[in-house]
């Protein structure tokens, strides 16, 4: 048997849903828009989250330190001799030359990134390894291997192909074997890269073979990191020695400041729409105020129209939440965040495109739900309130 109380919540829901499918086109519009609202906040919350996650992810596998060589405020080539002058440095696990740099395709108006590490010099170097959705990456006396990130095999267009060539800057050819691919897990870091050997990537760009872009090192105890950071400063005063802290909190600062330019945007338009919803619960039909007077002649009570009122703003947003979170998850698992990711991640037409993996979790969907909902439920529960307080003879005449 149904309680007596559960039962007349069962009764007053039944009532909201005709009360709903009387005013079924206002409802629908006030549906749309709300759901298009939750889209917008979803979408770049679950974009945030996507960013974040695979930043931090694909980090792991950075070196502790990263000594750049800087000349009137811009990075030029580092000698590899700096590399013998850290050997004072207790604590220094490797110093590992890095050639990288970024390449244009003019003929299909693309940019790659080019980066080469001389194979099983740095620590940990089986691990990237896990980075790899098929292949291996070049070794030793692996002359033109080369492993690719996911947008750079197809824009090339090699399919089952191999072999590619590129331009040196004397604009003669330079053929290249594809030995690897990365996978989608990093994407973020790797969809438009290109990984090769260090002599390689000097011939490429013409690099000098006693230069390197940069000089990574790898350190034996994570502790003192920021201590060998600061004594490479003091014994190379031409160089900025970066730590992989310093590189993870420019990420994230890089994100913070571009979400929180992109929730001003969104919080405006909640807000707008919370005034929007509590003018028109204020601004009731005479219909309503009508039919709020009828149930109160009938012996219906304040609560119970509240009740109603109720019901039907969490029926109206509960069915938003569902369409819009869901819609806003397909626009960035399977469209890519389309309309935020420029927002977040730069507008370069000629930058290769990378897929996005959202991880939705319980405290988003809490979040999304405290921003949008709760204020909506607010915004015609109380108004209703005040109505329903109205002396029923003045409404009915």
């Amino acid at each position: 048997m149904i309680p007596p109380g559960l039962e007349k919540q069962f009764n007053i829901l039944d009532f909201s849903l005709s009360s709903l499918w009387r005013r079924k086109y206002k409802n629908l519009g006030i549906i749309l828009v709300f759901s298009g609202v939750i889209f917008l906040l979803a979408s770049f919350q679950m974009l945030t989250g996507a960013l974040s996650g695979t930043a931090k992810t694909v980090l792991a596998n950075t070196p502790e330190i990263t000594i750049q060589k800087m000349s009137a405020g811009r990075q030029e080539a580092i000698p590899l001799n700096y590399a013998g002058r850290l050997s004072s440095i207790f604590g220094i696990q490797a110093v590992v030359p890095r050639v990288w740099g970024y390449y244009f395709d003019g003929s299909n108006l693309a940019n790659y990134t080019v980066m080469a590490l001389e194979p099983g010099s740095m620590p940990g170097f089986s691990r990237l390894g896990l980075t790899l959705a098929h292949g291996r990456f070049p070794e030793s006396g692996d002359a033109g291997g080369v492993v690719l990130g996911r947008s750079v095999q197809d824009i090339l267009g090699l399919d089952d192909r191999r072999r590619f060539s590129l331009f040196r800057p004397d604009l003669s050819l330079k053929s290249f074997s594809v030995t690897g691919i990365f996978n989608r897990e990093s994407d973020l870091l790797t969809n438009d890269l290109i990984v090769m050997n260090p002599a390689d990537a000097r011939d490429l760009f013409n690099i000098a073979p006693t230069m390197a872009t940069d000089l990574c090192v790898y350190v034996t105890n994570p502790a003192e990191i920021e201590n060998i950071a600061k004594k490479i400063s003091t014994l190379l005063p031409d160089t900025r020695v970066l730590t992989k802290n310093q590189i993870h909190k420019t990420y994230q600062v890089v994100f913070s400041w571009r979400s929180g330019f992109a929730s001003i945007c969104l919080m405006t338009a909640l807000v707008a729409f919370a005034i929007l919803a509590w003018d028109k619960a204020s601004g009731l039909s005479p219909e309503e105020r009508r039919e709020i007077g009828i149930l109160k002649i009938l012996g219906w009570e304040t609560g119970d129209i509240l009740a109603i009122r109720f019901w039907e703003s969490a029926l109206v947003s509960f069915l938003a939440f569902v369409i819009g979170t869901t819609a806003a998850y397909i626009h960035v698992a399977f469209l890519g965040g389309t309309l935020l990711k420029p927002v977040m991640v730069g507008w370069s037409v000629i930058h290769p495109s990378f897929k996005l993996l959202p991880a939705v979790t319980l405290g988003d969907l809490l979040l999304i739900l405290t921003f949008s909902v709760v204020p909506y439920l607010g915004a015609t529960v109380i108004p209703a309130w005040r109505c329903s307080t109205v002396p029923p003879d003045s409404v009915i005449r």
